[in-house]
């Protein structure tokens, strides 16, 4: 078969390019190696830049969103026992985020591709990704024991960091930064009530929490550990009387406990692959970025990235040819300043054991001029309800 524009990968980068474009009148089709079930079955984390919010309004998928979604014009910074407010929404000059879960942002794309009768292929198997540095590329993939093959204009590789798409370049033509971080985060979900209206984020010498929720009753948070522990040692009630102790007395007076219906460790590390372009192929998202989710950018940037692109590939057939050219540009410029943001966010908020006490002092002086320079506190705020495109 033929299309335009062959997508690899269901998650959020690929649903909202296939909406974008399929939107424009460009054909998709959004070929993904898992189930449909496994992708919904992805917990990842929830916090919407208004960009985002903006994005799903207007590709006709953001009904469930404000019906479900929380509006938070603030956020919370706990240090010394104490906590401190950052008003985002005066700050960034009235905009705000939106706590809604990844997974419901994915079931709403999904739904929104399959009313439309976009067409996607889900539990393909050995995909395969070619001649993308010349102008006939195409993607094979197995299904049901037939063999497929997909001639197309353009590929888009939203596979992830482990996906076929990035892998498929020769190593001579991508260059890759990394940063691992020295310990993880163990997450719970719980069916409690949110300990605050807005996200804590916690610097305490027993190490990084942070208080976060999916809905009114539904509760995700975190402790930073080792990344040598395991999840086996974490009873409930072990993870409760450690999130308490890096609280505040509030705080930690009104926590509302109960069975964790979630619990996972998960690493921190930032990644940046460069170029994002290879001819005709093109990465987004996690395929060619990850940051750690200290400053809520993953499923942001690759928002973000989708945005250029599907402005790319639209011009494109308008027939000019320069949002192609300058894609991968224009996406790193903004993908660099989301990974500085949230390598200063968990350089800032995390403890790190080989700075010492010296190290813990300048993160506290770091904390003090943030709160109480309204410069400072202008910068963060215009970070994480994120930059302009």
């Amino acid at each position: 078969m033929r299309v335009q524009v062959a997508i690899i990968g269901s998650g959020p980068a690929g649903l909202f390019l296939g909406q974008i474009l399929s939107r424009a009148g460009i054909e998709t089709l959004i070929i993904e190696q898992r189930s449909k079930e496994y992708v919904l079955g992805r917990i990842r984390a929830g916090v919407l830049e208004q960009g985002t919010v903006d994005l799903l309004d207007e590709i006709g998928a953001g009904r469930r969103m404000h019906e479900q979604g929380l509006v938070h014009d603030g956020i919370e910074l706990c240090f010394d026992g104490q906590r401190h407010r950052i008003d985002l929404k005066t700050l960034s000059g009235g905009k705000s985020v939106m706590v809604y879960g990844q997974t419901e942002v994915t079931h709403d794309l999904m739904d929104a591709r399959q009313a439309a009768g976009y067409a996607s292929v889900y539990e393909a198997e050995q995909v395969r990704v070619h001649d993308f540095g010349t102008d006939r590329p195409k993607v094979t993939y197995r299904k049901d024991g037939v063999e497929h093959v997909v001639e197309c204009d353009f590929i888009a590789g939203c596979d992830g960091f482990h996906g076929v798409s990035r892998a498929s370049v020769p190593a001579s033509a991508i260059k890759t930064y990394e940063k691992i971080y020295p310990f993880g985060w163990l997450g719970i979900l719980s069916e409690t009530p949110p300990v605050s209206d807005e996200l804590i984020y916690s610097n305490h010498e027993r190490g990084f929490a942070l208080c976060s929720m999916r809905s009114h009753t539904r509760s995700r948070y975190y402790v930073q550990c080792s990344l040598d522990d395991k999840v086996e040692n974490w009873s409930d009630e072990r993870f409760w009387d450690e999130l308490r102790s890096r609280l505040d007395a509030k705080a930690a007076d009104s926590l509302v406990t109960g069975p964790s219906i979630e619990k996972s460790i998960a690493p921190l590390r930032s990644f940046v692959a460069e170029p994002m372009r290879f001819g005709r192929l093109f990465l987004a998202g996690d395929a060619a970025h990850i940051v750690p989710p200290t400053g809520a950018k993953g499923l942001n940037l690759a928002v973000s990235d989708v945005r250029y692109l599907s402005d790319a590939i639209i011009r494109h057939y308008g027939g000019d040819q320069q949002g192609i050219e300058t894609y991968s540009e224009r996406c790193l410029d903004r993908v660099w300043k989301a990974v500085r943001f949230s390598w200063w966010m968990t350089s800032l908020m995390h403890k790190f054991p080989e700075n010492g006490d010296f190290g813990q002092k300048i993160q506290h002086a770091e904390l003090g001029y943030l709160v109480d320079s309204q410069a400072a506190s202008t910068a963060l705020a215009e970070n994480y309800v994120g930059l302009p495109y």
